[in-house]
């Protein structure tokens, strides 16, 4: 009772705002890792740590105690190493601020932009000629793109076809799509997926390095498989396979087209309000002070 009667009158302004800080520095964390595989590593690392100061508590292991103390300074330099794509993805956008803009592209551009692919790749599955295109959302792309043969093109759905046509020089890589929706290199060298935990083992080049972009960036890459003609989406590290023409339309509307663009501007009306409401009571104590 005496402890809880010390918490109270120890809640002076100030550290009400050092709370209030602190609880929008994690807010902040969680927002960044929350829909990428990091979270439920994160998650994971979190119950570890819980029950083992839980056990140390209850039946007081010293020397597990001591370890996890000490091992606490060893996980602080680690966490950057295992997190490394997200930290890096949530640093670009901060300096950009990109993290509170959409693309440079508008949504009738977008549209544009989906509708072309999804023509090309129609063609190019019915043809069984492979391809592979990265849609470039917040993540910068420059050292994948500087791999390539620098384009500076519109979208459009012959030009796609041409450059994927397996006897020309520049289909044996990635188009990449930057953020203001042109086409900025063909032939782009991406990275393979580091993943061990791979959907297919018997998965081809092509679709692990569309796995691999997915997971150092927020960036959507559309493949057509050169022996099946199937046409598939990898985001965030995972890859829906098997898509016809409607389909791939649709989950390029949710990931890269409108339906992305209204839930980023909604997503950040609501955290925005929340924010506004959350301050309010101290505004009315403060008058009321």
């Amino acid at each position: 009772m005496q402890e809880l009667r010390w918490m109270i009158d120890s809640l002076t302004p100030t550290a009400l705002l050092d709370i209030f800080v602190v609880a929008v520095l994690f807010f902040g964390v969680t927002f960044v890792f929350r829909g990428t595989q990091a979270a439920a590593l994160m998650r994971g690392i979190l119950v570890i740590l819980l029950v083992l100061f839980s056990a140390t508590l209850v039946f007081r292991l010293q020397a597990l105690g001591w370890l996890l103390t000490n091992g606490l300074t060893v996980l602080a330099v680690a966490i950057p190493v295992i997190f490394q794509p997200e930290l890096r993805r949530a640093l670009e956008q901060v300096g950009r601020a990109g993290i509170f803009l959409n693309a440079q592209s508008s949504n009738t551009e977008r549209e544009q932009i989906i509708h072309e692919i999804v023509k090309a790749c129609e063609r190019l599955s019915e043809r069984r000629h492979g391809a592979l295109i990265v849609l470039q959302r917040n993540s910068g792309l420059e050292e994948f793109i500087n791999t390539g043969v620098a384009l500076n093109s519109a979208v459009k759905a012959e030009l796609l076809l041409t450059i994927f046509w397996p006897k020309t020089e520049l289909h044996d890589g990635a188009v990449i799509i930057d953020r203001s929706g042109r086409i900025a290199s063909a032939a782009a060298v991406l990275p393979l997926s580091a993943s061990r935990n791979l959907p297919n083992p018997k998965m081809g080049t092509r679709h692990r390095a569309a796995l691999g972009i997915s997971e150092v960036s927020d960036a959507i890459c559309v493949v057509v498989s050169e022996e099946s003609g199937r046409i598939s989406i990898a985001n965030g590290g995972r890859i829906v396979s098997k898509l016809d023409p409607e389909r791939m339309r649709t989950i390029l509307g949710a990931f890269y087209g409108e339906i992305y663009s209204q839930r980023n501007q909604a997503r950040w009306r609501s955290v925005l309000e929340r924010l506004r409401l959350w301050a309010k009571p101290s505004k009315v104590a403060q008058k009321q002070g």
